[in-house]
């Protein structure tokens, strides 16, 4: 690949979502508007390895994208004229023919307050499995492949495929407008709106692909979504859980990774490079939910809330995380709750018994390739001394993930063990 090739790549996996949501509001189709956008992806392979990358490439596909939409406009106007003409000769009527194309331009740039919001919410319309709407939006709004959205599904690329092309198909027969639900109708479509935004958030937080281990720009289109949504419904307590989760998850996020790009694991990070501000906010949006009611993104926000309030990873509340996990367990149960549990038992309690409960899941089908199993097996096993082991989960753990920074990480976590 080019570096040409790379940096299109690059913005569009950054910019699809908006031009999507932004040509869906002026098409009021689905289809129509990711083939404009894919139209200007074209064009921008084509013509930046020739001329260079323009100044704003972002803007440069949205303009691109417009004027394509306009030239298809005026040959279908074209084509209506002619054939109001030929119907004109067939009759003895002689009224003045109006101008189609006059205000074309001007409704081509009619802004609106959020055209990724409004998509979000005509993705997750009620007709859609909740496992579809999450998928499609997923795949239009936050520029993510089949293939990473499966691995957020744990599950495979053929059902996600399969998934986004019949949800395709709902949506434009239907011939749904694309704006948001009236008010009444907003809590009965706000889950599945929480959970794409929630798996957006996560994309960014760790991605599961490419060579950066967090795509920021994912984490910040997701926290402005969720701040909309706790603005849209404030009394209900799920919108600000999962703000809050995500605020104060965000607030490490420049911590997680080193100089260079490389991953910095919680044991490793510099907590003065963790954002104050954020986490002031994460733990109001927290009390807020806990007001309300809560739910299983408050019950994570309470636990992301440990790590961000501790001074070390010793000085963690490790039995209050294992707690909170356990009431996770019970109304969100989840393979990878199941581990993250085993994780905290493991520092609240002991490894032995931490190794116990990660062994517990080593059938389950849905983590058979989540690299984090083995990377927790391979942690626990190098607290308890079995050394060869560790290093042989490690490895495993590498061989699993697809991303480049955490495959070297967890080589080098395999390499850092002395030999037996």
């Amino acid at each position: 690949m080019t570096a040409t090739s790379a940096a299109v790549e690059a913005v569009w996996r950054i910019e699809s979502g908006r031009l999507v949501a932004a040509l869906a509001r002026i098409t009021e189709d689905f289809v129509a508007a990711e083939d404009l956008a894919q139209d200007a992806l074209e064009i921008a392979l084509k013509q930046w390895p020739r001329d260079g990358i323009p100044d704003h490439p972002a803007s440069w596909l949205m303009a691109t994208a417009k004027h394509v939409a306009a030239d298809q406009y005026r040959r279908q106007v074209n084509l209506n004229r002619k054939l109001a003409i030929i119907a004109r000769q067939q009759s003895t009527t002689g009224s003045a023919e109006s101008d189609p194309m006059a205000d074309v331009d001007e409704n081509l740039d009619v802004a609106v307050q959020d055209d990724l919001l409004r998509l979000i919410f005509t993705a997750c319309h009620p007709i859609l499995s909740i496992d579809s709407q999450v998928a499609l939006t997923l795949r239009t709004l936050g520029g993510l492949q089949t293939k990473e959205i499966a691995r957020a599904f744990l599950t495979s690329e053929a059902t996600i495929g399969q998934r986004i092309s019949r949800a395709k198909r709902t949506l434009t027969g239907m011939g749904l407008r694309f704006e948001l639900p009236p008010a009444e109708d907003l809590p009965a479509r706000l889950n599945a709106v929480l959970g794409v935004v929630y798996l957006v958030f996560n994309e960014g937080y760790s991605a599961t692909s490419g060579d950066h281990w967090t795509r920021p720009a994912l984490c910040q289109d997701a926290l402005r979504l969720g701040r909309m949504l706790a603005a849209l419904q404030p009394e209900q307590p799920e919108a600000h859980g999962l703000l809050a989760l995500m605020e104060l998850q965000a607030s490490r996020l420049a911590a997680r990774t080193g100089t260079a790009g490389e991953p910095v694991l919680l044991a490793d990070q510099d907590h003065r490079r963790w954002d104050q501000l954020l986490i002031r906010r994460g733990l109001a949006s927290l009390h807020r939910a806990e007001e309300l009611g809560g739910g299983p993104y408050t019950v994570q926000a309470a636990i992301a809330a440990c790590h961000a309030t501790a001074k070390s990873v010793e000085d963690t509340d490790w039995r209050r995380v294992a707690a909170l996990y356990t009431v996770l367990a019970h109304i969100a149960p989840s393979p990878v709750v199941h581990l993250n549990r085993a994780v905290a038992v493991g520092m609240a309690e002991g490894p032995e018994r931490g190794l116990q409960l990660a062994d517990q899941l080593q059938d389950e089908p849905s983590l058979a390739g989540y690299p984090q199993l083995p990377a927790v097996r391979a942690t626990f096993l190098q607290q308890l001394g079995h050394l060869e082991q560790a290093r042989a989960e490690f490895e495993r753990a590498a061989a699993r993930t697809d991303n480049a920074g955490e495959r070297r990480l967890y080589l080098e976590q395999a390499q850092s063990i002395g030999q037996v």
